[in-house]
């Protein structure tokens, strides 16, 4: 597996984020370093961003939560460094009226497709993005997409804890990097349940 670049949300990722929980047990796993997790600034978040992977040996791999999944899209329209792919969980539609005001400076949604693979994680019932707003945006990024039922914005408050289907879902996409034709070059929906409809597309 590459190295793995942490991308926390607005306030970033508390000691009980599963985000926190996998850094520690980790080593490879580093976080980027805005100056700013309250108030983000996209400009500041950009390159705190590219200061993270241009410092990496090898192209990392990007594992995103909430605000940061909106950040790798604004970030790879504007620069090239190189990345092995990009996990983004819980992808937050900045229209929708829970996102927060600190963070406007991040919308809209960048519509372009990604220049690496990409895999969306989605909650049923996340608060701050609805499933149709998540798969029209994997479809506009061709990313892949796991929806896994309700678990709210699959943070903390989600209880979690250490989210081993995440780390399941992380381990899959990392292998299919490496063994293209899977999980991690498909624009498909998969889902946690027998899947009644998997489709390409919207």
């Amino acid at each position: 597996m590459a190295d793995i670049i942490v991308l926390p949300g607005i306030g970033g990722s508390g000691d009980a984020h599963w985000q926190s929980l996998w850094q520690h047990d980790n080593p490879r796993m580093t976080r980027f370093s805005p100056e700013n997790w309250d108030h983000p600034r996209l400009a500041d978040w950009i390159g705190a961003l590219d200061i993270a992977v241009a410092g990496s040996e090898r192209p990392p791999l990007l594992v995103a939560h909430s605000l940061s999944c909106l950040l790798v899209a604004q970030w790879q329209r504007v620069s090239s460094l190189p990345v092995a792919g990009a996990f983004l969980v819980a992808v937050p539609d900045p229209s929708g009226a829970a996102f927060p005001s600190e963070a406007s400076d991040f919308a809209p949604t960048p519509l372009e497709k990604f220049r690496f693979p990409s895999l969306i994680i989605a909650s049923a019932d996340d608060p701050y993005g609805t499933v149709g707003y998540v798969r029209r945006t994997a479809a506009a990024w061709g990313s892949g997409i796991v929806e896994i039922g309700a678990a709210g914005h699959i943070n903390g408050a989600s209880g979690l804890a250490e989210w081993p289907r995440g780390r399941d879902l992380l381990a899959a996409f990392a292998a299919g990097l490496e063994f293209p034709g899977n999980i991690a070059s498909e624009r498909r929906v998969f889902t946690d349940k027998p899947c009644s409809r998997c489709f390409d597309g919207d």
